[in-house]
């Protein structure tokens, strides 16, 4: 068993990301000491921790990430996954499309002043 404190270091998440996880139902203690209310976990939860900070790297909300736990055989991780990089293209095509707006706002600018 680890101390959050080991944990936190162990997975890379903060003791803060820990209790939130926590708080919200996407990681619990394997154990919480009855007395000091110590946070406890086990190797089981580490696989887990590391795959919520994958997820949230990649940009996943607390919603879909509880979707991804909530189906324990993630079966369904893939279709997340694969929506997730359609939204991440569609924006990067909105923000390709501003950026050459910007430009050409810039270049008709440029064009008045000669």
């Amino acid at each position: 068993m680890y101390k959050i404190s080991e944990f936190s270091q162990l997975t890379g998440l903060s003791k803060e990301t820990l209790r939130y996880y926590a708080e919200v139902g996407l990681l619990e203690p394997a154990y919480i000491h009855p007395d000091n209310h110590y946070r406890y976990y086990d190797d089981g939860s580490y696989f887990l921790a590391l795959l919520l900070g994958k997820l949230r790297g990649l940009g996943f909300t607390i919603q879909e990430m509880k979707k991804v736990m909530k189906d324990e055989s993630f079966l369904q991780l893939e279709a997340l996954l694969l929506e997730k990089r359609k939204k991440i293209h569609d924006e990067m095509q909105v923000l390709q499309e501003r950026l050459a707006d910007i430009d050409a706002f810039l270049e008709s600018g440029r064009e008045e002043d000669q």
